[in-house]
């Protein structure tokens, strides 16, 4: 897989220069996840699909809990 060009992080990343946290880059098929501390190194890829079940479950656990 080539390296996603897009990536993003939460708006809530933190203070400072926001590097505790994970970013996204959506591809055709698939949802590439890394480290924002190191992101030269490896990322973690999961069907679209799954990922958004990922993304629901979390939302549904834990309903104060923000994302964005």
């Amino acid at each position: 897989m080539t390296t996603p060009e897009n990536w993003r992080k939460s708006s809530y990343s933190g203070s400072g220069d926001g590097n505790a946290c994970v970013e996204v880059a959506h591809r055709p098929a698939h949802i590439a996840v890394r480290d924002s501390k190191t992101p030269a190194r490896a990322t973690l890829t999961f069907p679209a699909g799954a990922f958004a079940a990922f993304v629901q479950a979390l939302k549904n656990d834990y309903p104060d809990v923000r994302t964005g």
